[in-house]
């Protein structure tokens, strides 16, 4: 088991929760660089930072809790390259979202990725009930 500093001293406290640590010691990339924007109450936008990147190398997919944003390493003629300065390497970014979270569209503009969630809210039916 793999524990953030902090987290390995509390051990005797959280009997139990060492899958949930392990989860949040993963991912600790900074790659590629993101903002979570809440819209509205019922709607969020993840804009991802994606220079060199189109929308035929990012794979959006969500499957059941898990959003995961898939990015290939786009092909590019190295012979003509004199600097290397953007980070065009795969990743992978995983976010936990709720259950009642649906992805309404997801765009790639000027590099910038925004994948929009909607939170599906159940109408509520009242119904009136004649009391005998």
């Amino acid at each position: 088991m793999t524990t953030l500093p902090l987290i390995k001293n509390f051990d005797k406290f959280f009997v139990g929760y060492e899958d949930m640590f392990d989860r949040i010691s993963q991912n600790t990339t900074n790659y590629p660089p993101y903002n979570i924007i809440r819209a509205d109450a019922n709607s969020y936008i993840i804009e991802m930072a994606l220079a060199g990147f189109d929308k035929t190398n990012v794979e959006v997919t969500l499957e059941g809790s898990k959003l995961t944003v898939k990015g290939t390493a786009p092909e590019k003629d190295e012979s003509v390259k004199i600097f290397n300065g953007l980070a065009l390497r795969p990743f992978t970014r995983v976010f936990n979202v709720s259950d009642d979270i649906k992805v309404t569209n997801a765009e790639m503009l000027n590099g910038l990725l925004k994948v929009t969630l909607e939170r599906e809210v159940p109408e509520t039916h009242i119904k009136k009930i004649e009391v005998k």
